[in-house]
């Protein structure tokens, strides 16, 4: 059964954020957050699985992303984390499953050290819970890009790092798909989201967390499988899964994979 898609806008401080709703109303909730320069377009197969799957699946914009606006930056990653509390509380939901990706799995940690009591469970996606001084220094230079071009200056050069040249090559419709939104995001949501990531600093704090946890990460994601299984060896509940020839994205360019994983984390969970 296909559901339909409900959009309905939620106020934050400095301006509100589109959440993409789908799924049976008394289903149970799972929280879905993206990558920056995406939006929740990214997590169109999995919401529609989910849903007939019988969740009621909340599909969030970050801040100047989709069709969200953007407060002023600079913003924190604790921010980030708080924008999901504000989409829940806004809805009515006191506890929910959260799925995060990139920005998402980074804002994710936070979102599972500090409100641990609203999280069912987590499912985090090639993300990191710290900031080195290598994977920081390149965000520096993209902001410069985005001030002095335009975001859209971006998106290409992101797509292609996220996927590929040859995936690109090969799958044009989805490669311009991504380059069209990113090219949408918003200047101060970028720059925000950008500093939250240069700002980002939970890895001390990983190992208390208490909800349980399943990482994913694409296996071709630069240094994010290492990074994902040094913090799987933190918390010893949680379960780390690598995604054989995936890159940043592997719901989009291994999305059988990456499906059995979800499926993996919701129903063979006690």
């Amino acid at each position: 059964m296909t559901f339909p898609i409900h959009t309905q806008m939620i106020p934050i401080t400095g301006g509100e954020l589109a959440v993409h709703i789908q799924g049976p109303v008394d289903g149970p909730v799972v929280l879905m957050a993206h990558s920056i320069l995406s939006s929740s377009m990214m997590w169109q197969e999995q919401s529609q699985l989910l849903s007939a799957c019988g969740f009621r699946v909340v599909c969030a914009d970050t801040r100047g992303h989709g069709q969200s606006s953007a407060p002023a930056a600079p913003y924190h990653m604790d921010d980030l984390a708080k924008d999901a509390i504000s989409i829940m509380d806004a809805l009515g939901i006191d506890k929910a499953h959260y799925v995060g990706l990139s920005l998402g799995a980074m804002s994710g940690f936070g979102l599972g050290l500090q409100y641990s009591s609203r999280i069912l469970s987590m499912l985090l996606c090639d993300g990191r819970a710290d900031m080195t001084e290598a994977f920081a220094k390149p965000w520096d230079e993209r902001m410069q890009v985005a001030k002095d071009s335009g975001v859209q200056a971006l998106a290409a050069p992101t797509v292609e790092r996220w996927f590929g040249a040859e995936f690109v090559k090969a799958n044009p419709d989805v490669a311009e798909r991504f380059v069209q939104t990113a090219s949408k995001t918003l200047l101060e949501g970028f720059i925000g989201c950008a500093q939250a990531i240069q700002s980002l600093d939970y890895l001390s704090e990983v190992p208390k967390m208490q909800v349980p946890l399943t990482l994913l990460v694409g296996a071709n994601d630069g240094p994010l499988p290492q990074a994902m299984k040094d913090i799987a060896g933190l918390v010893p509940h949680s379960k780390l899964e690598v995604i054989a020839n995936a890159g940043h994205l592997p719901n989009i360019d291994q999305s059988t994979a990456f499906n059995a994983a979800l499926m993996r984390h919701f129903f063979q969970k006690p």
